[in-house]
């Protein structure tokens, strides 16, 4: 791909969810939105940027369109993994609860 984001690559648009896209058409509106609005005044830089972007947008379009029509599958969800911190904190009470045992026996002497 010469001409567009390196970002948003096909690729990696195949990997984005649905929300995620609708999100990444937003932000790329938005900013063709403000590279207009640049052209307009003439304080844009990079003609080729309008470009980019609109190539962008209709890539994102064309990946929603085809996930509607079932010709692009839709990414499974990720499962999140459980954090290492939660299993260390039920190894601490599980310590805690078989040492609580052992205290009161030392006690009642």
């Amino acid at each position: 791909m010469a001409i567009g984001s390196k970002e948003l690559a096909p690729v990696e648009l195949d990997t984005f969810e649905d929300a995620r896209l609708v999100e990444e058409l937003r932000k790329a509106k938005e900013e063709l939105f403000n590279l207009r609005f640049q052209s307009a005044t003439g304080q844009l830089e990079s003609h080729g940027r309008l470009r980019a972007v609109k190539r962008d947008i209709s890539r994102i379009y064309t990946i929603i369109r085809e996930r509607e029509l079932g010709i692009r599958a839709t990414p499974a969800p990720v499962a999140v993994a459980p954090k290492a911190e939660k299993k260390s904190k039920a190894k601490k009470d599980a310590t805690a609860s078989a040492d609580a045992p052992a205290a009161e026996a030392e006690e009642a002497k």
